[in-house]
């Protein structure tokens, strides 16, 4: 089997997997990883920390370690794709693709998440300055917890 065809066959596969059994992870798991991503990001705008994407491209002291910490919040998510995506190929494919599985387990939940984490603090930043203007003026409610979503441990 030349290269060529094994470049056809990788993408054919790839490409046949929404239509076929297990169709349902390519919702469940981007969901999954954008509420993951939207939590960990109201705990950025919590801790004052720079945009997640940017971080991880403009600043090489700290990539190794916000990389760490991403994949380690979406690891339970990365290994459900795995799992699921392994059944699909013993079901469907009657073969085991270790590179296909790789890039639809990162494709379903770590890009998700890379993307949605750092729209997610720019509104928590928002939402908490707008809070604390709010609690500043006279006659106002008292500020709510910061955190809808619980603190990050």
């Amino acid at each position: 089997m030349s290269l060529h065809d094994l470049h056809m066959r990788f993408w054919q596969e790839l490409l046949e997997r929404p239509s076929g059994p297990l169709a349902f992870r390519f919702i469940l798991q981007p969901v999954m990883a954008s509420f993951l991503a939207i939590r960990d990001g109201w705990h950025d705008a919590e801790m004052h920390h720079p945009p997640y994407f940017w971080a991880i491209w403009h600043d090489p002291v700290t990539r190794g370690a916000r990389l760490r910490e991403g994949l380690s919040a979406v690891s339970r998510v990365l290994l459900l794709g795995v799992g699921m995506d392994l059944v699909y190929q013993i079901v469907r494919l009657h073969a085991f693709r270790p590179l296909e599985t790789i890039v639809i387990a990162l494709a379903l939940a770590f890009v998700p998440y890379l993307i949605a984490r750092g729209p997610a603090a720019r509104v928590g930043r928002e939402v908490m300055e707008r809070r604390e203007r709010e609690s500043l003026q006279p006659g106002m409610r008292p500020p709510t917890p910061a955190n809808p979503f619980g603190r990050r441990r």
